[in-house]
């Protein structure tokens, strides 16, 4: 996951496949697909008037190296 805070975005990175298209879901909400229309990435614009950023954690999944990271 990446936040930007010069822009209050969140990106949720689910692949290492390049993003080929791009889909709004809802208002500032996009969905990337990569070439075989598989979801790889979630863009959240406004993310800290949607999310509340302090508690944000991962849970129920296979165990993995997770970096969060703060750009801006």
């Amino acid at each position: 996951m990446k936040y930007c805070k010069d822009t209050d975005s969140l990106y949720i990175d689910l692949s290492e496949k390049t993003s080929v298209e791009s889909q709004e879901v809802a208002p500032g909400i996009v969905i990337d697909f990569d070439a075989n229309d598989n979801i790889v990435g979630i863009d959240i614009d406004h993310a800290s008037r949607l999310i509340n950023l302090s508690e944000l954690e991962i849970s129920s999944v296979p165990p993995m190296k997770v970096t969060f990271t703060q750009a801006g």
